[in-house]
């Protein structure tokens, strides 16, 4: 069953022929796969990078390892250069990036727990939106609550544009 705001995003982006990309870590291609499945598709998804590792961040999205040493690969600053980086790699009028910490043994702490995750957002090179979020569950329910939040953003966005 098709998530009802994948499926108002999806019609907002068809509806005002944009185009869409993503950058993904944590949720490993879970995004791509998500929005492939909605009628249509094929008319505003242009694709995805899975950039779990961080050296795929820095050797093809250009990521300088100091700031991935500086801030860990889960991160707002990480994930916003992801996503620059994808406006180079994939042509599209909307680019977002997703990092964060679905399971144990990335860069956990108090402050940012497993469940936070981080989502960026450029369209037409300029910032729409970024957010950090933490979400309770187990990793697929963090990963889908995710897609699922993202679009929400999204679409709230796209009513704007």
């Amino acid at each position: 069953m098709l998530n009802a705001d994948l499926a108002h995003c999806s019609e907002l982006l068809l509806e005002k022929e944009l185009t869409v990309a993503f950058a993904e870590s944590a949720s490993a291609g879970r995004m791509v796969a998500e929005f492939a499945m909605v009628p249509n598709a094929g008319k505003f998804l242009k694709g995805g990078f899975v950039c779990y590792d961080a050296c795929l961040k820095e050797d093809i999205l250009k990521v300088p390892k100091e700031l991935i040493e500086e801030f860990t690969p889960e991160s707002p600053e990480v994930t916003k250069a992801i996503t620059e980086g994808l406006t180079k790699l994939i042509k599209a009028d909307i680019h977002i990036g997703v990092t964060g910490l679905p399971t144990p043994g990335g860069s956990e702490t108090p402050e940012k727990p497993v469940g936070t995750m981080f989502i960026s957002c450029i369209y037409k090179n300029k910032e729409l939106f970024a957010e950090r979020v933490v979400f309770d569950g187990e990793p697929e329910e963090i990963i889908l609550r995710t897609v699922f939040h993202t679009a929400e953003l999204l679409a709230t966005k796209l009513h704007s544009l």
